[in-house]
């Protein structure tokens, strides 16, 4: 019988504290642990009960606020990363925003959260609050872009960091071209797909684009753009939303960021009290690394 391929447990403290970060390691007991960053992540090999439920038990039982992932040690480092804008990227649900511009916003919000908690369909629900915005100026849309849409923390020094080692980085997105071009150019992500937001002149017609990109395009985006690297195994893929749940499931590493319940319960692991670059730490980058 083959030997068991070791499982690396990865801890990613919400804050950078020393006394935490000591009494974590000292409880947790890691075999071979290692340091990611002084005060802030380790890991180490674990036994096969040893669960990330498990451990943020214990952390909990501490009071020490953390991100655990555990898996097994062999291909952690990815060679490509996919991921979600709104809500993941930055800090925003774009279509919210705009929504606000048309004073629609309450009613697109609540259509949003519905979708992203997968009770209602992506795509009817998408057709249905961009019918909403019907007449809103273009102009809107770069107004909307520098005034309301802020990156999330992590997010260029993640794309940068994986770049640099080799993989490439794709965005694939419920939202729109027009957002997702701009916040690949920011983080430095080499492609973008997400939808098109139809023109009447100057103005939004109210329809989007066909197809609409929803969950099962997401998952065909992973596979295509994994093809070159042997399939979806080699990618880390991350979102907060049903309509990402299909590509985190399938790819080798799925990251639930801040994420809704359904997601987070299906994820490999999740991201809830830290920020983008915990996605760096799991797959065994040191903070050293890190291209910021």
């Amino acid at each position: 019988m083959p030997t068991p391929l070791p499982r690396i447990a990865t801890i990613v403290l919400a804050q950078r504290d020393a006394k935490a970060f000591e009494a974590a390691l000292g409880v947790l007991s890691l075999q071979n642990p290692i340091l990611l960053s002084d005060g802030k992540a380790f890991e180490g090999e674990v036994g096969k009960g040893v669960t990330q439920e498990r451990i943020l038990e214990a952390m909990t039982t501490e009071g020490i606020k953390v991100d655990v992932c555990v898996q097994p040690s062999e291909g952690r480092r990815k060679e490509l990363l996919i991921c979600d804008m709104d809500s993941t990227l930055i800090g925003q649900e774009c279509i919210d925003e705009l929504a606000d511009f048309a004073g629609v916003k309450d009613r697109v919000s609540a259509i949003t959260e519905r979708a992203m908690r997968g009770e209602i369909g992506f795509e009817g629900a998408l057709t249905e609050r961009v019918g909403l915005l019907e007449g809103l100026e273009l102009s809107v849309l770069e107004q909307c872009f520098k005034e309301r849409i802020t990156l999330n923390a992590g997010a260029r020094t993640l794309c940068q960091t994986m770049k640099a080692n080799g993989a490439k980085a794709v965005i694939v997105s419920g939202g729109f071209t027009f957002f997702t071009g701009q916040v690949a150019k920011a983080c430095g992500f080499d492609a973008h797909q997400a939808n098109t937001l139809l023109e009447d002149g100057p103005k939004l017609s109210g329809k989007v684009g066909m197809p609409i990109l929803g969950r099962e395009a997401k998952l065909d985006a992973l596979k295509a753009h994994s093809a070159d690297f042997g399939g979806p195994a080699a990618a880390v893929a991350i979102g907060d939303g049903a309509n990402d749940l299909a590509m985190i499931t399938a790819a080798g590493l799925g990251i639930a960021f801040y994420a809704k319940p359904v997601v987070a319960a299906q994820a490999h692991c999740a991201i809830n009290h830290t920020d983008l670059t915990s996605a760096l730490y799991f797959q065994g980058y040191k903070e050293s690394e890190f291209v910021t």
